[in-house]
C-alpha cells in the first residue's frame, strides 16, 4: 500500500511514517524541510519513500507535490495529515501574523492536502486528519490552537459526510499532549499555566502515542483517542454540564496559577 503522510520530517508525523515503512508500506513523506538525519533514517527502514518539501499552507504547491508523490509511487490509498504548529500564548500576547499563522498550518493545510489527495482515495482509500483534544476542549494560551484544532475537528466532520458515498473513509485523530519537539519548544517558551492544566488530560511519549494512533487508524471509525486519559476527559467535557466542566477547568488554573 502506498501511504502519503505530511509533517513527516518530525515528531508524530515522522514516527507514523517509520511505522508504515516498517509493516512494508510505500510512502510519499512531506514535510516543510527534511534533515539529511530525517531523509536517511527513513530510507534506512524502508527504500520505497519519496519526499517532496512543501508547505502546506501553500495550496497548489501541495497539490503538485502529491502529483510528483504518485507519479513515483503511485496513488496512495492512506493519507494522514499531521503537519502543525503550535503557540501558547494568551490571546491579548499573539499578534495577527501569529495567530494567523497557526491557523493557516493547521485548518488550512488540512483543507489543502485533503483537497489535493481525496481524488486519489474514492472507492476505499482513507483520509485522517491529526487534530488534538484542543479540537473539542480550551486550554489556556491556546486561543490560536484551539481555533484551529475546533476547525480541522469540524472539517472533518463535514469530509466525513460528503466522502461517503465517494467510498472514501475520513478519521480525526484528537492525541493528549504528546512529547515531540514541538511540545517540548513550546515548554520551554510558551505558557507555564498551558502545561499544568494540560495534565488533566495527560501526557503521551511519543513511541506509545504513534504505535497507538496507527492501531485506531488501521482499525477504522471516525474518532481516534490514543490513550484512556484522554477518551475519559473527552467523554466528561462532552456529557457533563458546561458549569461542571468550567467549575473544573477554573479550579486547574487556579491551582495552576498559584505554583506559578
Amino acid at each position: 500500500m502506498t501511504a502519503l503522510v505530511t509533517g513527516a520530517g518530525s515528531g508524530i508525523g515522522n514516527r507514523l511514517a517509520e511505522l508504515l515503512l516498517t509493516r512494508g508500506d510505500q510512502v510519499i513523506a512531506l514535510d516543510v524541510k527534511f534533515s539529511d538525519a530525517a531523509r536517511e533514517a527513513l530510507k534506512k527502514i524502508g527504500p520505497a519513500v519519496h519526499f517532496e518539501e512543501v508547505d502546506v499552507r501553500d495550496g497548489d504547491a501541495v497539490k503538485a507535490a502529491v502529483e510528483a508523490g504518485v507519479a513515483a509511487l503511485g496513488a496512495p490509498r492512506l493519507v494522514i495529515n499531521s503537519a502543525g504548529v503550535v503557540i501558547a500564548v494568551p490571546f491579548e500576547e499573539t499578534d495577527e501574523a501569529a495567530f494567523r499563522r497557526v491557523v493557516d498550518v493547521n485548518l488550512y493545510g488540512s483543507r489543502n492536502v485533503a483537497a489535493a489527495t481525496v481524488p486519489y482515495l474514492k472507492n476505499g482509500g482513507h483520509l485522517v486528519l491529526i487534530a488534538s483534544l484542543a479540537g473539542f476542549i480550551a486550554n489556556y494560551g491556546y486561543s490560536a490552537y484551539c481555533a484551529s484544532k475546533f476547525g480541522v475537528v469540524g472539517l472533518a466532520e463535514v469530509l466525513r459526510l460528503e466522502q461517503k458515498p465517494n467510498g472514501v473513509e475520513v478519521s480525526v485523530v484528537a492525541p493528549p499532549e504528546v512529547v515531540t519537539p514541538m511540545v517540548e519548544e513550546e515548554r520551554r517558551s510558551g505558557s507555564k499555566l498551558t502545561g499544568e492544566m494540560k495534565q488533566f488530560a495527560g501526557s503521551m511519549e511519543l513511541e506509545p502515542a504513534a504505535a497507538a494512533i496507527l492501531k485506531g487508524i488501521d482499525a477504522g471509525g471516525f474518532l481516534v483517542i490514543p490513550s484512556a486519559k484522554g477518551r475519559a476527559t473527552r467523554l466528561l467535557n462532552q456529557f457533563a454540564p458546561k458549569a461542571l466542566t468550567h467549575g473544573i477547568s477554573d479550579r486547574l488554573l487556579r491551582k495552576a496559577s498559584q505554583t506559578n
